[in-house]
């Protein structure tokens, strides 16, 4: 059954959401906490180890609640039914929305076209437990018949970044394979990444559900070339392994039948990490480690479909992103891990989130009459203090800022750990807070620039009142790596369901591709 159609600038809570901003704009989040002694508990969201605290933003118990009441009247829970029972909801290309099938640990039939469709899920997983233990032991030879030391894998957009980002932020994790990473048609990029390998050892990972996307195509193809430059044709079979679904293309590289791994179009490119697409992940980690990365997901996917929406934490993210994007016209969100590991993931929820929501028409096929999508940046902990923050405290753009941090290292360094989390807890106190004149003129006064204080106190001033959300975990493990980006997933399907637009299609990636192979031909 298709999506419902409802235009949210058409029901009451959007009326009410446009008064209320009217008439607050202007609200002061250090006055709500001054009424609310228990606002921060009030907006806070634990959940397994998950802690979210959205207590500061420009929100009032009575804004909160008209979020709320959009979800309900768009009837959000209607769409998130239909999503997980399988119906299809990508309608422009008539599939089915199921990567969360890929990580589902209930035990229960999903069913598409009456198809149990877990019974391939399942299949698959067993494939890859085995292949990559058979790499991982040294069990599986390259074609001279030594054990695999290197991973490359050949992808791109939803084939690389997914997998690029959760290797490299579970490296503390890793095993004793090496695993590199090809995706830009720049001949330079692969050059500079084969350069040092050994083909003898190497294991080449082709991810191309069609084998026919030019970037992935032209770069196997001048790895295959520069393997075939110490090896014979027969030889790929044994260095070379397939994630598609065109057999046809498979073979005739020649990759061996026993080495493909399949791929379903009821998984969205962005969305396939949980599938074989991940097989660079299972193979980097272990098996053990993908799959507490699958469990992780699958967690938050049930705390996705059975929390009411205003303790639902992917909800609560979207409608707070959807009342500064639609009300106070707020064009970018930052998102800033404390954690160097998760220095890939903003470039990861970029596609998530602007690929999947970048639409200008909804789901009727009419063009829209408000803000759509989000522009989502940033980069790592206290890198980015001495960067981008100062537009954020001082700038003239309102821009949201969501915070993510651990309550424990990896290595245990604990004088480092501390001043850390010192610098992540400071920086959502002091975008809140901000330093009023008076402050700043006390803290020139007692400085060695008290001579200066009417010269220098304009710039010293911060106004403050600048929203965050803080996510927290115990930890960066599989499993918690698993629920943030689930949470993110499930967040922008939200918001691409509140703004009735298609959320799951991504024609505007093909224009630019269309006018490359124009060009080519001339």
């Amino acid at each position: 059954m298709a999506l419902k159609n409802i235009n949210p600038t058409k029901t009451q809570a959007w009326k009410k959401l446009s008064d209320a901003y009217n008439s607050t704009s202007t609200i002061e989040m250090k006055s709500l906490f001054r009424q609310d002694n228990n606002r921060k508990e009030k907006y806070t969201i634990a959940y397994n180890n998950f802690t979210l605290d959205f207590s500061k933003n420009r929100i009032t118990d009575e804004i909160f609640q008209y979020l709320i009441d959009l979800a309900n009247e768009t009837d959000l829970a209607d769409g998130i039914q239909k999503m997980f029972s399988g119906d299809k909801i990508n309608e422009t290309e008539n599939r089915a929305v199921l990567h969360t099938a890929l990580r589902s640990f209930s035990g229960k039939e999903i069913l598409l076209d009456g198809t149990n469709v877990m019974l391939e899920v399942k299949e698959t997983l067993e494939k890859m437990k085995n292949f990559t233990n058979d790499v991982v032991s040294g069990k599986f030879k390259g074609y001279t018949g030594k054990s695999i030391t290197d991973i490359v894998n050949i992808g791109i957009g939803g084939s690389d970044l997914g997998p690029r980002m959760v290797v490299d932020a579970l490296q503390y994790y890793k095993n004793h394979l090496k695993t590199h990473f090809i995706s830009n048609i720049d001949g330079d990029h692969v050059m500079e990444t084969i350069k040092n390998l050994d083909p003898e050892t190497t294991l080449f990972i082709i991810v191309s559900k069609t084998f026919t996307t030019q970037e992935t195509l032209t770069n196997a193809l001048t790895v295959k070339k520069w393997f075939l430059q110490s090896a014979k044709e027969s030889d790929i079979k044994h260095n070379f392994v397939a994630v598609s679904t065109n057999l046809s293309k498979v073979y005739e590289f020649g990759i061996d039948k026993d080495n493909v791994f399949t791929m379903w179009d009821w998984v969205g490119g962005r969305y396939s990490m949980w599938s074989a697409v991940g097989l660079s992940i299972s193979l980097a980690l272990g098996f053990d480690n993908f799959k507490q990365l699958l469990k992780g997901a699958y967690e938050m996917d049930n705390h996705f479909k059975t929390a009411p929406f205003e303790k639902n934490i992917p909800v609560v993210l979207a409608l707070i992103s959807i009342w500064y994007n639609n009300f106070y016209n707020t064009d970018a969100e930052v998102v800033i891990p404390y954690s160097q590991y998760l220095s890939q993931l903003v470039p990861y929820l970029q596609q998530l989130s602007m690929e999947s929501n970048g639409k200008s028409v909804d789901r009727d096929g009419s063009s829209v009459a408000y803000q759509t999508g989000n522009i989502i940046w940033g980069n790592t902990g206290t890198n980015v203090q001495h960067a981008f923050m100062q537009l954020v405290h001082q700038g003239t753009k309102l821009i949201p800022v969501d915070f993510i941090g651990f309550d424990e290292s990896l290595y245990g360094n604990e004088d480092h750990h501390v001043k850390l989390m010192a610098n992540f807890y400071a920086q959502s106190e002091a975008l809140y807070l901000g330093k009023t004149k008076e402050e700043a003129h006390l803290e020139l006064k007692l400085s060695k620039n008290h001579d200066k204080i009417g010269q220098l106190l304009p710039f010293k001033v911060f106004e403050g009142n600048k929203p965050s959300n803080v996510l927290v975990f115990d930890k960066l493990t599989p499993k918690s790596l698993g629920m943030l980006i689930a949470s993110y997933e499930h967040k922008t399907f939200v918001q691409g369901y509140i703004w009735n637009i298609y959320s799951f299609d991504q024609f505007g990636v093909e224009l630019g591709k269309e006018m490359a192979n124009k060009l080519l031909k001339n």
